[in-house]
């Protein structure tokens, strides 16, 4: 009897209201039209991808944006209708999606429980609504906190809340205050992220009008996350991710520790084996379901991934994992490297891999050490 592989599939949404300030994200408005149009190609590219991924299994899956919380809830059941009926979920799958507050009604979470998911994602940012005016974003606080009570009254019990540091205007007693606000409702799972300038949005090109916190400000808001969220029982397992016992994010973790993924939708990414591949970014391409940048991953370059990946995670990267994989101890490899970032107080060094505090401060500098 074959035994199947696991997989986890990623579907993009990328219509949203409006874009946010700060936002790169394949991402923009459309009409019901444009909506409809893609939605029957999404559908059509899932039942024609399938056949590829027989000798899988689906382990989760992930329904992204954009904001999918803008279509109408029948469009998401009948959108995991057809992943259901091409692959083969497991009955325990994991199966999230991204909702926007102010954008989800009572009637499109019972279409998502109806539909199996069994996960949200609600995508706050901060409880400040000054600053999320300032972030462009079309919510209040008021909006996310009537979003979540209402998500906990129909039954959903595995939420995770988006939250973001390093916002212009925002101070440690701003950013306490959204903790202890997020906290009060007790989530599954937080996700905390610095804002990054990304090239391309509003942010980026107004930067120099923008009230940014310093480098200081921002590695104290970057402590107090840690600090506030383990004193009520979340363990970081990622470096910006916190869950309690059970409840870690299984879809990203199958990211950081290079599993197979296929992803549906304008722009998406898929892995599966060695070989990677991009859809489109072009709306007008897509009706062809062109592929891009499709790359067979040297042995180097998965190397570099096992480790600026795996890093990623708190328990980071077994040497054994290593060895397994590659059919060479790691030291051969990389000792030179890991001896130096032991040195320097970068890394722990057992039978494991993994950043110290000081680490995860300058995680960037650190993984790029692992780049040949």
């Amino acid at each position: 009897m074959q035994t199947l592989k696991p997989l986890s599939i990623y579907i993009h949404i990328p219509f949203c209201v409006r874009k946010c300030l700060y936002c790169d994200f394949l991402s923009y408005p459309a009409s019901e039209v444009e909506k409809e149009s893609y939605i029957e190609l999404l559908l059509s590219e899932i039942e024609n991808q399938s056949s590829f991924y027989n000798s899988h299994k689906v382990i989760s899956i992930f329904i992204g944006g954009g904001t999918p919380s803008i279509l109408d809830g029948s469009v998401i059941e009948k959108a995991l209708c057809k992943l259901k009926n091409c692959f083969q979920v497991e009955d325990e799958a994991e199966i999230t999606i991204e909702v926007n507050p102010g954008t989800v009604t009572e009637d499109k979470l019972n279409s998502y429980l109806r539909a199996g998911i069994n996960r949200l994602s609600i995508g706050l940012q901060t409880a400040d609504d000054e600053q999320l005016r300032v972030l462009g974003r079309i919510h209040d606080y008021g909006d996310f906190c009537t979003t979540y009570e209402m998500a906990r009254r129909l039954g959903f019990k595995n939420i995770n809340v988006d939250l973001m540091s390093a916002i212009p205007g925002q101070t440690a007693e701003s950013y306490c205050d959204t903790l202890k606000k997020v906290l009060e409702y007790e989530p599954e799972h937080i996700s905390a992220y610095s804002l990054i300038l990304e090239e391309g949005t509003w942010f980026y090109e107004n930067r120099d009008k923008l009230k940014l916190p310093t480098e200081e400000e921002d590695r104290l808001l970057y402590e107090m996350t840690q600090s506030v969220l383990a004193e009520h029982g979340y363990h970081r397992y990622e470096i910006s991710n916190y869950a309690r016992d059970g409840y870690e994010c299984i879809h990203n973790k199958v990211y950081w520790q290079r599993g197979d993924y296929a992803g549906f939708g304008l722009g998406a990414a898929s892995m599966v084996g060695e070989v990677r591949w991009n859809n489109t970014r072009n709306i007008d391409e897509y009706s062809t379901f062109m592929r891009q940048d499709v790359h067979n991953l040297t042995k180097e370059e998965q190397m570099e991934e096992f480790m600026f990946l795996g890093l990623r995670l708190i328990k980071g990267v077994k040497k054994s994992d290593f060895r397994k994989k590659f059919r060479v101890p790691i030291e051969d490899v990389y000792g030179n490297i890991i001896e130096k970032l032991h040195k320097d107080g970068l890394i722990i060094v057992d039978d494991s891999i993994r950043l110290t505090p000081y680490g995860i401060d300058i995680s960037n500098y650190v993984m790029a050490q692992f780049l040949f």
